[in-house]
């Protein structure tokens, strides 16, 4: 089977084309397709169905676990879409497991996609690596996200292992972890461990998350604008009065993949 390996800010994905349902890829399965040392490398596995006449991203994460949705995923999906010729240009919708997203969608240049509502949890939470431990905000953008913010994004350390973030009541599925550094006026780096795939170069959800604690750590007002800086690029997140936030960013087809090896029961 061939399939598309594909990146947004360096988040990078294996794409497989199943518009009518057909291909059924397991957890381990998805998981030998995503390994970086055995595999073909990537963060996570996008199946593009078509469910009630609509497009749908079957998203999971390397280690094969299902995930809500995916930023940079859904960007790459549509670039595949609108390149490969099965969709116009133009303003569409994919549906992923937390609701229906409306992108807009050039032939070139950046996509955008309306991620929905960001919410604060309310709650204050602590994550820790390293020997060290910070505090932050546990914010919902249909996944769950725990930002914290350091003084000097460098001394985080590696992230071999997912920080320890507390309460644990409060993300019983695991929990996505930022770590934030604010550069300028309207300016973020960051880093982030994304549950069930570790360290990754960028996440489209968490860049989103980190916009609405930014704004909330800054003591700013809504509607709010940010550009965000993971390691592996540059995106731009804005949040209206509602708390509903756009995100804004490239997505690169790199090459198409066999992944026939790995689907051998």
């Amino acid at each position: 089977m061939i399939a598309t390996y594909g990146h947004g800010t360096h988040n990078d994905f294996v794409l497989v084309f199943d518009p009518l349902d057909e291909h059924s890829i397991t957890t381990a399965q998805t998981a030998a397709i995503c390994d970086r040392t055995n595999g073909i490398g990537a963060d996570g596995l996008i199946r593009i169905i078509k469910r009630n006449e609509k497009w749908f991203m079957d998203y999971r994460n390397a280690d094969g676990s299902l995930a809500e949705m995916c930023g940079n995923g859904i960007r790459v999906m549509a670039r595949y879409l609108v390149e490969r010729g099965h969709q116009s240009e133009g303003i569409f919708a994919i549906d992923t497991r937390d609701g229906v997203k409306h992108l807009r969608v050039p032939l070139k240049d950046d996509i955008s996609v309306n991620m929905g509502q960001l919410s604060d949890e309310g709650e204050s939470i602590t994550a820790s690596a390293n020997g060290q431990i910070w505090n932050g905000y546990n914010i919902s953008i249909g996944n769950p996200h725990a930002v914290v913010f350091v003084e000097d994004i460098n001394q985080v350390g590696e992230l071999f292992e997912a920080p320890v973030v507390r309460p644990k009541d409060s993300y019983p599925e695991g929990v996505n972890v930022e770590f934030v550094q604010i550069i300028g006026e309207n300016e973020i780096s960051m880093r982030v461990y994304e549950r069930g795939s570790g360290e990754t170069q960028s996440c489209g959800t968490g860049t989103c998350a980190v916009a609405l604690a930014a704004t909330i750590h800054s003591k700013r007002k809504l509607p709010a604008t940010w550009i965000i800086n993971p390691p592996g690029g540059r995106l731009e997140v804005s949040i209206d009065g509602h708390s509903n936030a756009t995100l804004i960013g490239p997505a690169v087809l790199v090459k198409d993949v066999d992944i026939s090896r790995f689907l051998i029961e």
